[in-house]
């Protein structure tokens, strides 16, 4: 496949011009990241957005690497002396890797088979007589007879016909018209059954004891519960088909002459190929192909809830006590400034065994009091609603103190975290335990800054993250923080290292680079300096400077989304319109243009830059600085606890969706354990997709529909009038 095919090839797919799709590929090839390709290079794209530009990138990799196992297969048949203009012109329009394989297994080298013991003992014209079903009279015995063989080990009449049959099974089963046509039906028409492997108590898997579904159906997060239910060896699962359907239509492939006297063994080969190889090597392809597209569905969902939660907005301008709770080891208690920077800190042990409930009250008393504390962050795990209980309590004793509240923060990966390098290096004097209650109220002052130091996979906004493909895990949620992180932009003077690597163009070498020359010559005045930084060259700064921002530098324009290689075009703007202040310069430049009544081809053609560009310069001019996540919904804060025995079925409660999966949504709703939102209960009409509906961190409003206190389970709605 040429380079134009597979460009007109992938516009077809993603319906896009092809011109888009061409010069997308080459800004790829020629090393530019993705963010800066969608924010950057809006007129060589058309303006597509990331996530059709990262389609473009994996279709072209697809292709790519489809056409060197093609060059493969068609080197390989040709060296066997058996590539035919026919078989050529087949693998050449092939487009898909499975069609590709398909072509080739007849010609793929394989392990000692009973076909091809069959063949060695020279059992191939016997095969080829009854494949050509041209003989209609006389006796098949006394046919196979001429090859009887003692030497070979072929005693009798029926031993040949049984080897000949051996070879028709597998060039059966080595068809690729065959392997085509069985593989969609049972895709079509196939159900999955499971059935119970072993019952020692209870299990997580007990609706799929006796379940079956089609396999067209089957929607993927029930396909990787039942991978996991097999993979514990408590389920045994199998694809069932109507296997007489299948072998009629085989059949009809193969047999053309039904007064053969050959017919029976005929279809004694066609029974036994699609038994013994075809059904058992095509239950694995559908399965393994149900696998990739639940892994791909579930990679997707993980990702938009990461996305959503690393977007999360940041708490500005708070002093901030982190409590990590505890029973055992007690809770860690930690107090940040404003700027994220650690305090002071302690241990208090309010719960059983130590049950020092007033101790523990008197040291965060004395804290909050001194440190001027404004919220407090209680982490979501063991003995959170305990903690919370005697936080509640402790504000409203300490109401006329100063003004305190209250907020749960997922601790997910906190532990991560904390036995981590980036940990040892932050806080080389701390001990482990008391690392994570510092990243606890770090997550809530500023949670992109933080959750950027765990492995995403850790952070638990997702479904079945362990069962899926971890290459492809870590791929696309790698993809998630560059982009959430380039979409945020990055304080140039006071971002770690490891927020710094995320940034376009950056690697951690040169986000190490950068901290060094930071802590070397003091604050970065201007973007231009970045270049005087050790690894970054023409090209990283290129890709990284207008991700980057420095709020009290020399140049405003280096506290915007404005490219350096755009500011005479947007210097000239502010000029051309009498504008001397950049921080009006947005709002006074866009209806400048609107009353002067501009010609925008022709101002364009004189800034030398493209309309999107345009857009861009103005409005970033109209909010400079601006961080897109203030425009999300702001964390509930509270000043007292609510428990699961103060519900009442109907009650109108405000709550914080925490993770949003296939089958609904996870909230939050100040009791020990999340409400679920089932998808039936999102709206009023049918949501195929909850992720269409609700999103990590949106604060909603739910009416409580069922209380299970025995489970500890809360059911919501999203359909507040009942």
């Amino acid at each position: 496949m040429t380079a134009e095919q597979m460009i007109d090839l992938i516009a077809k797919e993603l319906n896009l011009k092809t011109l888009q799709v061409r010069n997308t590929i080459q800004l790829l090839d020629d090393a530019n990241t993705v963010p800066f390709i969608a924010r950057y290079r809006k007129e060589h794209t058309g303006s597509l957005d990331e996530n059709v530009i990262r389609d473009i990138e994996d279709r072209i990799h697809y292709l790519r690497a489809l056409d060197a196992r093609r060059e493969t297969i068609l080197h390989s048949i040709a060296e066997q002396g058996k590539l035919t203009p026919e078989l050529e012109a087949k693998i050449n329009a092939a487009v898909k890797l499975q069609e590709l394989e398909d072509l080739y297994l007849p010609f793929k080298p394989k392990k000692r088979t009973r076909a091809t013991v069959a063949k060695e003992k020279g059992l191939e014209p016997l095969a080829n007589l009854i494949l050509q079903q041209e003989i209609t009279e006389g006796d098949p015995i006394r046919l196979a007879k001429e090859f009887i063989d003692a030497e070979k080990e072929i005693n009798t009449a029926e031993e040949a016909l049984q080897g000949a049959c051996d070879i028709i099974a597998e060039i059966i089963s080595d068809d690729a018209e065959v392997r085509k046509m069985i593989r969609g039906l049972t895709f079509k028409t196939g159900m999955i059954r499971t059935a119970v492997k072993k019952t020692e108590g209870r299990t997580a898997y007990e609706m799929y004891y006796d379940y079956q579904e089609s396999v067209t159906k089957i929607p993927p997060h029930r396909i990787l519960a039942i991978n996991r239910g097999e993979t514990e060896s408590v389920l045994k699962v199998a694809i069932e088909v109507n296997a007489s359907q299948m072998t009629a239509e085989i059949e009809n492939l193969y047999i053309k002459n039904t007064r053969s006297i050959f017919t029976d063994y005929l279809k004694k080969s066609v029974t036994d190929s699609y038994q013994r190889l075809i059904e058992p090597s095509i239950e694995r392809e559908v399965r393994a192909e149900l696998t990739e597209k639940a892994d791909e569905h579930a990679i997707k969902i993980f990702a938009a809830n990461l996305k959503n939660l690393l977007l999360q907005p940041p708490v500005r301008g708070k002093i901030i006590m982190g409590i990590d709770p505890g029973f055992r080891t007690g809770c860690k208690v930690a107090v940040i400034d404003t700027t994220g920077k650690y305090i002071e800190g302690d241990t208090i042990y309010p719960h059983p065994p130590q049950n020092e409930y007033l101790k523990a009250k008197s040291i965060v008393r004395s804290l909050a009091n001194k440190h001027k504390v404004d919220i407090i962050a209680i982490g979501n795990g063991t003995a959170s609603r305990e903690t919370e209980q005697i936080t509640a309590e402790l504000i409203l004793e300490m109401k006329d103190e100063r003004k305190l509240q209250y907020v749960i923060v997922s601790e997910a990966g906190a532990s991560v975290y904390s036995a981590s390098k980036i940990a040892q290096q932050e806080f080389p004097d701390l001990e482990a335990s008391m690392r994570g209650n510092i990243s606890i109220a770090r997550r809530l002052l500023d949670p992109l800054a933080e959750l950027v130091k765990i492995d995403p996979k850790s952070i638990g906004v997702g479904l079945y993250q362990h069962d899926v493909n971890q290459r492809s895990l870590a791929k696309s949620l790698e993809q998630v923080v560059e982009s959430s992180v380039n979409m945020v932009g990055v304080n140039l003077n006071t971002a770690s290292a490891s927020l710094l690597r995320y940034v376009s163009g950056l690697t951690s070498r040169t986000a190490e680079s950068i901290i060094r020359s930071r802590d070397k010559n003091g604050p970065f005045k201007n973007r231009n300096e970045l270049k005087n930084v050790d690894g970054i060259g023409e090209v990283a700064f290129q890709q990284a400077a207008g991700f980057l921002r420095i709020p009290d530098g020399d140049n405003p324009l280096d506290n915007t989304g404005i490219h350096p290689e755009s500011y005479d075009a947007a210097s000239k703007l502010l000029k051309k319109f009498a504008i001397n202040d950049i921080a009006q310069g947005g709002g006074v430049l866009r209806k400048s243009i609107k009353e002067s009544k501009t010609d925008l081809k022709a101002l364009l053609a004189e800034l030398g830059i493209g309309e999107p560009t345009f857009e861009d310069i103005i409005r970033n001019l109209e909010k400079p600085g601006l961080d897109p996540r203030d425009e999300m919904p702001k964390p509930i804060f509270k000043s007292d606890v609510l428990k699961i025995e103060d519900l009442r079925e109907g009650m109108i409660l405000k709550g914080t969706v925490r993770n949003v999966v296939d089958f609904g949504a996870f909230v939050d709703i100040g009791v020990k354990h999340d409400g679920l939102v089932h998808v039936s209960q999102m709206g009023k009409k049918f949501v195929k997709n909850p992720l269409e509906v609700v999103a990590v961190g949106d604060v909603i409003d739910v009416r409580v529909v069922y209380i299970d206190l025995e489970r500890g389970r809360v059911g919501l709605s999203m359909k507040t009038e009942a």
